[in-house]
């Protein structure tokens, strides 16, 4: 075990000598360090002798109060400063303070070099280090012995065992557990937490200890995963030894990547499915296993549509969703992401998913034979969702869009206004639907319809007037347009 402060002191080769701090004289040693830099505990990492001449201590009480604070925060054994050197003289409010938190505060003899304390340190680590080898090899052997089922569970608790103390992977940025069988951090550290755990750690440091109302607790960083945060809650003194923190969070990295790739896989396999079962390539019965097999109920099931979002932050969303527990199967067609989700799925827990500027609309719960129906009623959400500035759509909840409240009053616009035009681009192989399209976007103008399609502008105005032959509408009219701007949105946002 590493040495002890009260163990140090008595070494009678040194002659140190308390000044503040004895209700801490069982502190464990496991490393001396020396500084006279400014913000002398930023070099902590826990357990240290830090050993200053003083220039590092400031000569107000305040200042000198605030040292000592900062200290035991990020956990420092104990503080040794060099006698007659360039140390101002310690004040009461500092002693007070030391014996409070506590600090041990030692005095170092002149002229005993800080090199000697560091000497019978290490040499108290020898036995340590030993320890320390087997233990990160018993650590790393857990990877093997935490099999499947509950494989991330098993794991944690291992590693929670060989250290001796509370262990929790969490987000960053909610604080949600980071696994979906991972614990959630109990009331109390969570508020305890809330002022540090989402600032940046200090440049170059894997890991910070903060004195919290819950105690001495650490956070470090998972460094498979930048957004990953591992908070260790010690169960006894002495503290888990940094290297081997180090490690076990290498491990819990290592066990979240292979978590990742068989979450790929299966997201994968599942968006493959999904294309398939929304052409109507399944049977009833395979249809039923397949879902089971994605851990969805057949009979229980929502369609989700989410636009707004890049390809990047869309291939997010199923992670998320998986983080927190919900069983998710997707599919990105052009700029639309569909999933298909439990019918009880929580608003929260999409909306939380979902990036902040993306619109996502939920079909009525369906049963197995009602997917395809289900995406539909999800795209025409979406367009509410869009239209009427909402994160969150339910279909046949809410304000309508464009003045219509279902599906089906949606494609009998599409058909009564572009019908003609669709049936024709199909029998012809023309663009009259782009066109239009393009037109309006561009303003009505014909040259600059004709530079967006690369084509003359002679060929824009004969198709221009090509549609309203086959339309029957007036194109000179606004209210033409508008009626066909409504139907492009519709016909966009609802598929076949």
């Amino acid at each position: 075990m590493s040495i002890t402060v009260a163990e140090l002191l008595a070494e009678p080769q040194l002659g140190l000598r308390m000044l503040a701090g004895e209700a801490g004289l069982q502190h464990r040693i496991t490393w001396a360090h020396t500084s006279d830099l400014p913000r002398l505990w930023e070099w902590v990492t826990g357990g240290e002798l830090m050993m200053t001449n003083g220039l590092s201590i400031p000569a107000d009480p305040q200042g000198q109060v605030e040292l000592a604070e900062a200290l035991v925060a990020a956990g420092a054994s104990a503080l040794a400063i060099g006698e007659k050197m360039h140390a101002p003289e310690l004040t009461a409010e500092f002693i007070e303070a030391c014996e409070r938190l506590p600090l041990p505060v030692l005095n170092v003899p002149y002229p005993l070099p800080f090199i000697a304390i560091a000497r019978s340190v290490a040499e108290s680590s020898l036995l340590e280090e030993s320890r320390r080898l087997r233990q990160t090899a018993r650590i790393y052997d857990l990877l093997r012995l935490a099999a499947a089922p509950n494989q991330w569970q098993a794991l944690v608790r291992g590693l929670a065992a060989e250290l001796d103390a509370q262990l929790f992977v969490v987000d960053r940025n909610c604080h949600h557990p980071w696994h979906p069988d991972g614990a959630p951090l109990p009331g109390n550290l969570a508020a305890a937490l809330q002022p540090f755990i989402s600032s940046s750690p200090t440049a170059g440091k894997k890991f910070q200890w903060h004195h919290t109302a819950a105690g001495h607790v650490l956070m470090m960083d998972i460094p498979t995963h930048e957004d990953a945060l591992l908070v260790v809650v010690p169960a006894s003194e002495p503290h888990p030894d940094a290297v081997v923190l180090l490690h076990a969070a290498s491990v819990l990295g290592l066990e979240l990547s292979r978590s990742m790739l068989a979450l790929e896989d299966e997201r994968r396999l599942g968006s493959e499915f999904l294309a398939d079962a929304l052409e109507g390539r399944y049977g009833l019965a395979d249809l039923e296993r397949q879902l089971a097999k994605f851990g969805l109920e057949p009979g229980h099931l929502v369609v989700a549509s989410l636009r707004g979002a890049d390809s990047g932050q869309s291939a997010g969303v199923p992670v998320e969703l998986w983080r927190h527990g919900l069983p998710v199967i997707s599919l990105q067609q052009a700029d639309t992401l569909h999933l298909v989700l439990p019918a009880d799925a929580p608003d929260a827990a999409l909306l939380h998913a979902i990036p902040q500027d993306a619109r996502v609309g939920l079909s009525r719960p369906a049963d197995t034979t009602g997917l395809q129906r289900a995406r539909q009623e999800s795209l025409w959400a979406a367009g509410a969702a869009a239209r009427n500035g909402e994160r969150l759509a339910r279909y046949a909840e809410g304000p309508s869009w464009l003045g219509l409240t279902a599906v089906e009053e949606g494609q009998a616009l599409v058909q009564r206004l572009l019908g003609p035009l669709l049936e024709h681009d199909r029998d012809k192989h023309s663009e009259l639907v782009r066109t239009l399209r393009t037109y309006l976007e561009q303003q009505r103008s014909w040259q600059k319809t004709a530079d967006a399609l690369f084509t003359h502008r002679q060929t824009v105005i004969y198709r221009i007037r090509r549609i309203g032959e086959l339309t029957g509408l007036d194109m000179t009219e606004t209210s033409t347009l508008a009626q066909l701007w409504f139907a492009l949105q519709i016909h966009e946002a609802l598929p076949g």
